[in-house]
């Protein structure tokens, strides 16, 4: 086992409002997102749906009632546009100044919390993730029980996360020895993320 093992957390969908992120996943999958709430250093708010094994998708986008946080908000939303999309994953990692140690690209060390919530975050000074916004984002969950163990699961089980770059073989040979996510898989193309979901004996694509 490596000093740092980075494993599939969730993964997020991007919105210009948190409806239309919200709309993406629904029309998707057939399964309303549950309210999830506001993270005030970033500015932004949420919802959740719960998926198995132990994973969630998060729509995500800036909340338009929140100030302004004075520095970059993650995931690179302050830059977001266009239609809602799969545009993030995200990995759990047990301690996240170790793996940003290993992986400075990952960011700096946030700390947040939300309704109880309370977890540590590797953010880009700009909030802009390597790879064009594909490199994992990481996070250290500070709580017993994280979302992906405490959202009821709906039927839909993630079956791959295919990560799609035209340098996928850099950032999976950059990943490869600290990724212990067997869901997860690289391809050679144009930049994007493809969740495929098995639910009800049929597989649907959420990108």
């Amino acid at each position: 086992m490596p000093p740092v093992s980075l494993t599939l957390d969730h993964i997020a969908v991007l919105g210009e409002t948190l409806a239309e992120a919200v709309d993406h996943v629904e029309a998707a999958l057939g399964h309303p997102m549950r309210p999830g709430g506001s993270h005030a250093r970033f500015g932004t708010h949420n919802q959740l749906l719960g998926l198995s094994p132990d994973l969630y998708i998060e729509a995500i986008a800036i909340d338009p009632s929140a100030p302004g946080p004075g520095d970059a908000r993650w995931f690179g939303l302050d830059t977001f546009q266009g239609a809602a999309r799969l545009d993030k994953w995200v990995c759990a990692v047990d301690d996240v100044a170790a793996a940003i140690a290993l992986l400075p690209m990952a960011g700096r060390l946030v700390e947040l919390e939300r309704n109880g919530l309370r977890w540590i975050m590797a953010v880009p000074e700009d909030g802009m993730l390597p790879f064009g916004g594909l490199f994992p984002a990481l996070i250290q969950w500070k709580v017993p029980v994280p979302p992906g163990k405490a959202l009821t699961p709906s039927d839909s089980t993630l079956e791959a996360l295919v990560v799609t770059h035209p340098e996928a073989p850099a950032l999976e040979a950059l990943l490869a020895p600290v990724l212990d996510a067997p869901l997860v898989r690289f391809e050679t193309g144009t930049a994007g993320l493809a969740a495929y979901v098995r639910q009800k004996g049929a597989t649907v694509v959420l990108r």
